[in-house]
């Protein structure tokens, strides 16, 4: 086989073809036939997926007005509390630092309120800060 003959059978498939029977009567058929079969089990499919949709939307909507509530306790928990400004501007820097673990420890504790670990740090936190007014009060 050379060249020219596979060109001439490149052309050949390129041209096209008609089936060797006529396929549109069994596609009509099937077509005609096939809403009596399925159309029983097809509103019990619809009706099964849409509750489900609307089961998933309900629950993501329920956990993400749940955030929206911690959220808002938190920052009304941040905003209530006043931090504490020390006279002696050597000491701010200390201060504003407590002051944040503070806050970190108080929002640790909402999530794991019986944690023992989260309650020493808080008390250690306190002590610090208490031990940096004492300092200002004798710096001052």
């Amino acid at each position: 086989m050379n060249e020219f003959e596979w060109r001439r059978q490149l052309r050949e498939l390129h041209a096209p073809v008609s089936p060797p029977r006529d396929l549109w009567a069994r596609i009509d058929a099937a077509m005609e036939a096939a809403p009596t079969a399925r159309g029983s089990s097809r509103p019990g499919w619809l009706l099964a997926a849409s509750f489900a949709g609307l089961s998933l939307l309900a629950v993501s909507l329920s956990l993400r007005q749940g955030q929206l509530l911690e959220h808002r306790q938190t920052t009304a928990t941040a905003a209530t509390y006043t931090p504490w400004k020390p006279d002696d501007p050597r000491l701010a820097g200390a201060a504003i630092e407590l002051d944040a673990a503070h806050l970190e420890l108080k929002q640790a504790l909402e999530q794991a309120p019986h944690s023992p670990a989260l309650q020493r740090l808080l008390s250690r936190t306190r002590q610090q800060q208490s031990r940096l007014r004492q300092l200002d009060q004798q710096a001052g």
